[in-house]
């Protein structure tokens, strides 16, 4: 179960890859131009928020963007090594196809990666260890990562998340039983 507690999250800017839809996993793509642009973007676009702690994927993608936002926003800078992305194994670095989609209905496993189940369980549990740091927490990392968010708070695994989208999150009370989300890109 998701702690209940606020938190915003960053998924880190656009690489080369996504622009390829290839599996990045745990091989450590930089931010291409665009990436950082986009980080400057989610960087200023928070500049009024301030975070006691920022939480980031020890992946470069992520990190960098994590630093930029932290020049803005403020807060310690916490890397957890759990927030890192899947990792695809074998398939690292293809496109996305059928394989894929059938790693994610959790019907496929290719030699080396993670199960889907195993995965959601640290990507879970690594957000969990974000949100015991001091709050507001903002946290920084991957499109996979955010399944966890996705499943366990907003009961949806339909979206993706984009790259350098800002996610507000507030956890259910007595006014509205249900998490509640503020994309604060748009």
């Amino acid at each position: 179960m998701l702690k209940e507690k606020e938190f915003f999250y960053v998924r880190h800017g656009q690489t080369d890859w996504n622009l390829d839809r290839r599996a990045q996993g745990r091989t450590d793509v930089p931010l291409n131009a665009e990436g950082w642009r986009q980080a400057e973007c989610a960087a200023s676009t928070l500049g009024g928020q301030r975070f006691a702690s920022i939480c980031s994927s020890p992946l470069s993608r992520a990190l960098d963007t994590a630093k930029i936002i932290q020049r803005e926003s403020g807060g310690e800078l916490y890397v957890l090594d759990d927030l890192a992305e899947c990792s695809w194994g074998i398939r690292e670095g293809e496109i996305k196809g059928a394989w894929f989609e059938a790693w994610k209905r959790g019907e496929a496993l290719p030699d080396g990666a993670e199960t889907r189940e195993a995965f959601l369980v640290r990507a879970l549990n690594a957000i969990n260890t974000a949100l015991e740091y001091p709050g507001p927490v903002l946290i920084v990392a991957h499109g996979g990562i955010y399944w966890a968010v996705q499943i366990h708070a907003l009961r949806n695994l339909d979206q993706s998340l984009p790259n350098a989208e800002i996610v507000r999150h507030e956890p259910p009370t007595d006014k509205h039983p249900w998490w509640r989300t503020s994309n604060l890109t748009r």
